[in-house]
């Protein structure tokens, strides 16, 4: 990687919106160029759903190791949601922004807030579903929760989404493969700024120099 610093891209959305789905996708995406993009993997005090694995989906730790943790000033942001404890380690984020490697986090409003108070030029997306009916139906479909804790995640998503106008970017999950490609215009516009590239420019400069 060059001098340039890489790109902080928070995503958020409510619960079963298909922010997961999304990122996976950009990370699948070869034309983004090999090494060039990291996601950060969060630590959680939640149990694993079935399928995920420690390392992958999210750090699995006790509550103890959590507070540890955020006690050592080891998070650059840190929640409770949905009763469980939430955090994004600054060693996950902090050394591959200096190397040059963008970097993606999959928080929620509130750890997004707490993110750009330490990173102000943190690039956040928002990612919307096409409608109520429409979350419910994949919440109820993910068949991981009870229907109290839909009921939960919908009242929750109500909050979340008037939170829109704090985000630089709104995307619509209506079409999954629609929607990957916005994220990823989001960054490959930003990978395209007079900033990211001063470098490279300046010796292109040079080389018209008599």
């Amino acid at each position: 990687m060059s001098g340039t610093r890489g790109d902080l891209l928070i995503v958020s959305s409510p619960s079963g919106a298909g922010k997961t789905s999304l990122i996976r996708k950009l990370l699948e995406d070869r034309r983004l160029g090999a090494g060039s993009l990291h996601f950060s993997v969060s630590h959680t005090t939640r149990a694993p759903r079935t399928g995920e694995l420690d390392g992958r989906e999210y750090y699995f730790v006790s509550p103890e190791a959590f507070i540890a943790l955020r006690e050592a000033d080891g998070f650059l942001e840190s929640a409770e949601v949905h009763g469980h404890l939430y955090g994004t380690s600054r060693q996950e984020v902090e050394p591959r922004l200096a190397a040059g490697v963008d970097v993606l986090l999959d928080i929620d409003v509130q750890g997004a807030r707490q993110v750009r108070s330490r990173i102000p030029e943190a690039v956040k997306v928002f990612v919307f579903p096409p409608s109520r009916e429409v979350l419910e139906t994949r919440l109820r479909a993910r068949a991981t929760d009870s229907p109290e804790s839909v009921a939960r995640r919908l009242a929750a998503a109500r909050r979340e989404l008037a939170e829109f106008g704090e985000y630089d970017y709104a995307i619509i999950n209506e079409d999954l493969e629609a929607a990957a490609d916005e994220l990823r215009a989001v960054l490959v516009a930003r990978r395209a700024s007079r900033d990211r590239r001063r470098e490279r420019l300046e010796a292109i400069l040079k080389t018209f120099s008599p």
